[in-house]
């Protein structure tokens, strides 16, 4: 294996690359953004990750790394392109049959095709073969197809990357072998062969699990409310049985994975999995549930200023992909009584559509801090600071994350037992 081309340069594609150009391979990281190729041709990256701005200065300025905006002839192709979903919750394969595409006038006999982005049930065989045989070669036996999953955490993916077990589905025997040498190269991590069907669906699962697992705790958070109970007692004592994890409650489940993943089953197979769909509700209604505790919370003012901190959909990262942090702050920009003003240090201009601002100027003569990201800054707040900034010394944490304060108030979204309407 002397030269890999990836295609698709997002969060994963782009790590995957510098993690294979650093182990000595040749990889050409290939993406529809001139800008995006631009600066990875300067050693620069686009996206926040812990530790891949250093390492793709290193690969890029060693050689091993370069962008380009076209596919080039390789012994391997990755392909790591973005699977979102259309407005009816089906999968959107588009930049996968794309990708597939472009890389067929470089295919040749013996080479290994990876498709890396999370798709539906069947859709190595049912999609992507096809188009390599309309190609003229055959799926089957000239070239090695696989379908290998990403299973990595934001902030850990160049860790992960190497040292988590990774799941190969081959569209034959043979494909999986091959294609799971290709990550034996670099991966310290189990690699497991299997049917390309049943790692597509390993990694839904995954997923879809712990989406299941939180629209339980959220359910519980709507339950304690109405009951008057501390949910997050509640879930502290259940675990201590030993096969017990209740997962933790917050605002809703965003990312390119837990809140799009289940919805790629469902379509699949709707009559079949109505704990699923049920899942995907409760999840989703978890932001406006946060916008009406807001609502009760300001109820006696008459135009009350709120502090958003955090429109990711995780802590310390810059992703805003399906955020119910970004929906929620949406909502109350929206909302006909408030005047909101949006912080957070990892999120950027360009890639929101209302005003951001300074810790400084958020919390100014405000009647509420939101927390929606947990973020390590809004772990370690300053009490005084706050206190100085803001008009009502009241916090709502929809993450936990929040420290105790002496004069402040802090709610959180699991225990609303004491929850006051805030005073002018």
């Amino acid at each position: 294996m002397e030269k890999i081309c990836v295609i698709g340069l997002g969060y994963i594609g782009l790590p995957t690359s510098a993690i294979f150009a650093k182990s000595g391979i040749e990889v050409v990281g290939v993406d529809v953004s001139e800008k995006v190729v631009e600066k990875l041709n300067n050693g620069e990256v686009h996206i926040e990750e812990v530790g891949l701005p250093e390492l793709v200065k290193e690969v890029v300025e060693s050689g091993k790394l370069r962008g380009s905006v076209t596919p080039e002839d390789a012994d391997a192709f990755i392909i790591a392109v973005p699977t979102p979903i259309h407005e009816d919750q089906t999968a959107n394969v588009d930049y996968v049959v794309s990708a597939t595409k472009a890389i067929l006038p470089y295919l040749k006999k013996g080479n290994v095709i990876i498709v890396e982005s999370t798709i539906p049930p069947r859709t190595i065989n049912d999609v992507v073969a096809p188009i390599i045989e309309e190609s003229g070669l055959n799926p089957l036996e000239d070239v090695y197809l696989a379908h290998c999953p990403e299973r990595v955490l934001p902030g850990r993916i160049l860790i992960e990357l190497i040292e988590n077990t990774r799941i190969v589905g081959g569209i034959t025997p043979e494909a999986s072998k091959r294609a799971g040498d290709v990550y034996r190269q670099v991966v310290t991590g189990d690699v497991i062969e299997t049917e390309a069907v049943t790692a597509e669906m390993s990694k839904l699962m995954e997923n879809t699990f712990r989406d299941v697992n939180i629209a339980l705790a959220n359910e519980l958070v709507k339950i304690s409310a109405k009951l008057n109970v501390n949910a997050h007692d509640v879930i502290e004592l259940a675990n201590k049985h030993p096969r017990v994890n209740l997962h933790q409650p917050g605002p809703g489940v965003g990312g390119h994975c837990l809140a799009v993943d289940p919805y790629f089953i469902v379509e699949k197979a709707m009559n079949e999995s109505p704990l699923i769909q049920t899942a995907r509700g409760i999840n989703n209604s978890m932001p406006e549930f946060v916008v009406s505790q807001v609502e009760r919370l300001t109820a006696e003012i008459e135009n009350p200023t709120i502090a958003v901190f955090g429109l990711t959909y995780k802590g310390n990262i810059d992703d805003v992909r399906e955020s119910p942090a970004l929906d929620i702050t949406k909502m109350l920009v929206n909302h006909p009584k408030f005047d909101v003003r949006a912080h957070d240090p990892h999120v950027r201009d360009e890639q929101v559509s209302f005003p951001l601002y300074s810790f400084e100027e958020s919390i100014k003569d405000a009647h509420l801090v939101l927390v929606l990201a947990d973020h390590n800054e809004f772990k370690v707040m300053d009490e005084q600071v706050l206190v100085k900034g803001l008009k009502a010394p009241v916090v709502f944490d929809t993450k936990n994350c929040v420290p105790e304060f002496e004069n402040l108030v802090v709610y959180r979204i699991g225990d609303l037992t004491n929850l006051r309407s805030i005073q002018e």
